[in-house]
């Protein structure tokens, strides 16, 4: 998604710019042409032989050489950017930036780029709380410049609050999403996703539950909010990545009957279901309060069925409503998977067997078939779990009520 994109990254004199260098890492890993610019103070904080090294351009600081005169063509790197990110922006620069106050090179670059503008601000608590703060980060947002909100935590100062600068990972993450904004096809839509498994108590220590990871749920919810649709996504216990795109909402649970509960109150608010957990087909009738201990040589838990949360979608679906189901097959696959679209009320569902070698649960890859109410039977060969994704998305899309 990020190669060949040329990404400016704006450096600015906080405390927070340590994180920058590791920032430029993940952008290149990824593909992405990065070059570095720093405010006057930023240097005090970062040095360019680092991100020069990291990024494996020159970084550019002054607006000209005092000792030849050569001038830094600001205009240029505005045009040259996709995108450009000011990781981090100090209170100052910040002010600088509303105010259009030219007397620096990353200020002047800032108002000649013509891309979209990524920043994430960085600063003590008192400051980023202030009155003056609070509204010239308003003033950004209204003139179209994205704002990845501080996060709380430990300080600087050694205050703990809001004001810390987003992790590295979630900014290279909302840059994925700035960019792969496409034609806002779901734009005003809303899409209900479930995703992971459910893990159904036994006692306070152990459960029953399986080997999903949410991988492919939360590609679908990334794959969605490309196309600027406003995602819920209900997500199983799973040691994934959280997405942090600003048009996912996550709600997390840990049994199906938690799952259902949400998704009964969420459903009818919803154009579009895709519904990609593993959800347990059984949980223990009695959950023991204290931990069973191993006495006995053998023990026995009697199972009683879950309910079933995507049957429960089907028969509450409206004719407005698009409903996509997922089959995990061992045998039969076509045919088992061909008697729950029908029996669920589905439009859609996504076959992926356990006998294709690198599909299914924890990998990166699967290969799935796509197969419509009209039985219309789409097959794919084995891909990213992403690109499954933004090709069950368009798929989706082609077919909306």
């Amino acid at each position: 998604m990020l190669k060949g994109k040329r990404v400016l990254i704006g450096v600015s004199g906080g405390i927070a710019a340590y994180k920058t260098p590791y920032l430029v890492r993940l952008l290149k890993k990824a593909g992405a042409e990065v070059r570095c610019i720093l405010s006057p103070s930023a240097s005090s904080f970062v040095t360019p032989l680092t991100l020069a090294t990291l990024s494996e351009n020159e970084v550019y600081s002054e607006l000209f050489d005092p000792k030849t005169g050569a001038w830094t063509n600001h205009v240029e790197l505005g045009l040259w950017a996709d995108l450009m990110i000011i990781a981090p922006l100090t209170a100052s620069s910040l002010s600088k930036l509303v105010m259009g106050h030219s007397d620096n090179l990353l200020m002047t670059t800032y108002l000649s780029a013509k891309c979209p503008v990524v920043i994430a601000p960085a600063m003590d608590l008192d400051m980023y709380a202030h009155h003056a703060t609070q509204e010239n980060l308003k003033t950004l947002i209204n003139r179209g410049v994205h704002v990845i909100d501080a996060v709380e935590g430990e300080l600087a100062s050694g205050l703990v609050g809001k004001g810390r600068m987003a992790e590295p990972e979630q900014i290279f993450d909302y840059t994925q999403y700035v960019l792969a904004q496409k034609s806002g096809r779901l734009s005003n839509k809303h899409v209900l996703i479930t995703a992971g498994p459910t893990f159904e108590a036994i006692d306070p220590v152990r459960f029953i539950g399986n080997h999903s990871t949410g991988k492919m749920g939360i590609a679908i919810a990334e794959a969605c909010a490309y196309e600027n649709a406003h995602v819920t996504l209900i997500l199983g216990p799973t040691s994934e990545k959280t997405p942090t795109l600003p048009t996912i909402s996550v709600i997390r649970v840990q049994s199906a009957e938690e799952m259902l509960n949400v998704v009964m109150s969420c459903w009818s608010k919803n154009e579009i279901g895709i519904f990609s957990a593993a959800v347990a087909d059984y949980r223990p009738k009695v959950k023991a309060v204290e931990k069973i201990k191993k006495n006995a040589e053998s023990f026995e838990i009697e199972l009683i069925k879950n309910p079933d949360i995507l049957s429960w979608a089907g028969a509450n679906k409206t004719n407005n409503q698009y409903l996509v189901g997922f089959a995990l097959e061992t045998e039969n696959e076509l045919h088992n998977a061909q008697i729950k679209l029908e029996r669920k009320n589905l439009d859609l569902i996504v076959l992926n067997s356990l006998r294709n070698a690198g599909a299914g649960f924890g990998h990166e890859t699967n290969q799935v078939s796509f197969i419509s109410k009209d039985n219309k039977i789409t097959n794919f060969e084995l891909l990213l779990k992403s690109k499954v994704a933004e090709n069950l998305v368009n798929y989706v899309i082609e077919n909306l009520p």
